[in-house]
Order: structure tokens, then sequence, then C-alpha cells
């Protein structure tokens, strides 16, 4: 077990959630959370992003969809895609969330002490 959680699994979390919310596409999910964070001075990484995606889907819990962004393809052709649970990844979104919770719980259980400790 590791000193804190790794930062894919915590962007997950939010892509899970997020997808869970239906709130848009893989940029879009990008710009928000690091709306966001940027008050605590973290800006997730593009990278980071596109790759927990790739894994979601490639762990059967998301599948994509390509779609045209904006109503008229003559004066938008920007294609977009968009993240959906499989037939089983809701649950499996729903497991994992449960697992990355105890882990959290644990970065601020040491987090707390750290702060108490020695401030």
């Amino acid at each position: 077990m590791g000193f804190m959680i790794a930062q894919r699994a915590f962007i997950k979390v939010y892509l899970i959630t997020m997808v869970e919310q239906q709130r848009g596409y893989g940029y879009q999910m990008l710009e928000e959370l690091r709306k966001d964070f940027s008050s605590f001075g973290y800006s997730p990484p593009q990278s980071e992003i596109y790759r927990a995606l790739h894994e979601l889907v490639q762990e059967g819990v998301l599948y994509r969809t390509k779609h045209l962004k904006g109503n008229d393809p003559k004066v938008d052709f920007q294609e977009i895609v968009l993240y959906h649970f499989t037939d089983e990844g809701s649950e499996k979104a729903e497991l994992y969330k449960k697992q990355i919770k105890g882990d959290l719980d644990r970065c601020l259980g040491i987090l707390n002490k750290a702060v108490n400790d020695n401030y």
C-alpha cells in the first residue's frame, strides 16, 4: 500500500462521477477538474485524464461514442468522444469507488495526523 493515493486513481474517481452525472467529454472533463482544483494549486495533466479514460474503457467500465459538437454539421464539424457506462460498468465503477474511498480515508488520516502533530 502506497503512502498516498495514486494520481490516476484519484482522477478515475472524478471521471466516473462525471460520467454518472453525464457531464461532458474528455477535454470538458479536464477543464472542469482544472477549474475545481486550481485553488489548491493542482492542475491534472491532460495525459493523465486521457490515460485514465483509456484504462476505464479497457477495464470494461466505460465505452466511447463519437458525436459532432454542435447542432449543424455544416457550421461546426468538430467530433467529440462521449463516455458511457457499459452494461456492467455501473457496478464496476461503484466497486472501484468503494476501494478508493478506503484509500482516501487512510490518506486523510495520515494528513490530519501530520498537521496535528506538527502544527
